[in-house]
């Protein structure tokens, strides 16, 4: 099915009957990656998994989202689908927008349960080679700055062609393009700690303990700040502890949400 949201299309798929969960892909991935363990699930839930705007089927947004601008997207479609408030399964960058909507003072109303895996938005532990390269890349802008426009743009376009310019940059922001490079600088830029003592909806964090791109660190900065969260580890598992070890995590998954 296809959900309207700013005059453009949200590719959803349905599986199951009962009551809603909604399912929250992370970066770069799509429903899809979420379908086979959203099968999996033996609970009563009409399971949506969602592509969110950018990703899968759901062509990009026309201006430079925000966290925010999606966490409004899932609430517009919690109030479509006009059926109470719905559960939440999130994974990574669905995790931020995760905690952004339920920290909102309406989200009781629209959000039960939470279940977030791999959920990013923690400030970062930073190893020293980020900051190296962090500055050698500002100075080499400085001096840019100084020209005139017209020639401050054609240097600075050069400068990012550059493949020092490439070198000093993430993978995934040099994989992207146009409105979603820049939703993904804005996206990685704001931590969410502040949200924390705001989402007050009972929440299972279930990491992998080998988990590399969102590491155990951040999932108990989560499990210590939020009023009603319990932390999950699974052993032998990654950022996608759904696929290193499907049993176990369906396992728990159904635990929680069946309780």
């Amino acid at each position: 099915m296809e959900f309207m949201y700013e005059g453009k299309p949200v590719a959803i798929e349905t599986l199951g009957e009962g009551k809603p969960l909604l399912v929250l892909h992370g970066w770069g991935s799509s429903g899809a990656v979420m379908k086979p363990l959203a099968a999996s699930l033996k609970i009563n839930r009409e399971i949506h998994l969602i592509d969110l705007p950018g990703f899968g089927r759901s062509p990009s947004p026309d201006r430079a989202w925000q966290i925010d601008d999606y966490a409004d997207l899932v609430a517009d479609y919690i109030r479509h689908l006009g059926r109470g408030p719905v559960d939440l399964l999130a994974h990574s960058f669905g995790g931020r927008i995760t905690l952004k909507l339920c920290a909102r003072p309406e989200s009781a109303e629209l959000v039960n349960l939470i279940l977030i895996t791999g959920g990013a938005g923690m400030k970062p532990r930073r190893k020293p080679i980020f900051y190296v390269k962090k500055y050698t890349a500002k100075s080499l802008k400085a001096p840019l700055q100084l020209l005139p426009q017209p020639l401050r743009d054609a240097a600075l376009a050069k400068l990012r062609a550059s493949a020092l310019w490439k070198a000093l940059g993430s993978s995934d922001y040099q994989t992207l393009s146009g409105t979603l490079r820049e939703i993904f600088v804005k996206t990685v830029s704001e931590y969410l700690e502040g949200c924390l003592p705001h989402v007050r909806q009972s929440t299972l964090l279930l990491w992998g303990v080998n988990d590399d791109a969102t590491p155990l660190y951040q999932a108990e900065r989560m499990r210590d700040a939020m009023p009603n969260a319990a932390l999950v580890t699974i052993e032998h598992a990654g950022h996608y502890a759904f696929l290193d070890q499907p049993h176990k995590f369906k396992a728990i998954a159904e635990a929680f949400y069946n309780a």
